[in-house]
């Protein structure tokens, strides 16, 4: 069992202890978190929904990020990232929710927004938080390390104390 699969179970086993539920609304990551959630066996108890919403077009109308938010700050932007996490928990009528937007690479970036730039955002039933990341490396590289810093902010966020043992 790979280091992250078991952040994923112990995930899964506490908000199952918690009754509690997630979702994901993911673009740059097309999956990632999902896929490493439905890869443990339990995920069933709590994760409600994912969407992968590539474009603008699905971001708008599935999750209801405003056209104002795309033409004035973009896609890859906290504003949008915000307004997904708050589409994807109300559509999936979960307690917890992930969203992922950002530039993969290895075309797309500007120099305001470079190749890397991802921002990934965890709603709980306690607040929200959205962080602006920058990751270097390959178009899988940086999909792979916004999955992992995502899940581990997801596992902090449940007071995890074990954290720091997973890459």
């Amino acid at each position: 069992m790979k280091n992250i699969d078991k952040l994923v179970k112990n995930i899964i086993d506490e908000l199952t202890k918690q009754k509690k539920t997630i979702s994901f609304a993911e673009s740059c990551t097309g999956g990632r978190i999902a896929a490493e959630f439905t890869a443990i066996s339990g995920a069933s108890n709590v994760l409600n929904g994912s969407c992968i919403t590539y474009s603008n077009k699905i971001k708008h109308q599935w999750l209801g990020v405003s056209q104002e938010v795309l033409e004035n700050f973009g896609a890859v932007s906290e504003e949008c990232v915000s307004q997904m996490l708050e589409g994807i928990q109300k559509m999936a009528k979960s307690n917890y929710a992930i969203a992922v937007s950002g530039i993969a690479g290895p075309t797309g970036g500007t120099e305001e927004k470079p190749v890397g730039t991802v921002y990934i955002g965890i709603i709980t039933p306690y607040g929200k938080e959205i962080f602006h990341c920058i990751f270097n490396g390959s178009r899988e590289n940086i999909q792979e390390l916004s999955t992992l810093f995502a899940i581990k902010k997801l596992a902090k966020s449940l007071n995890f104390k074990e954290i720091s043992k997973f890459p």
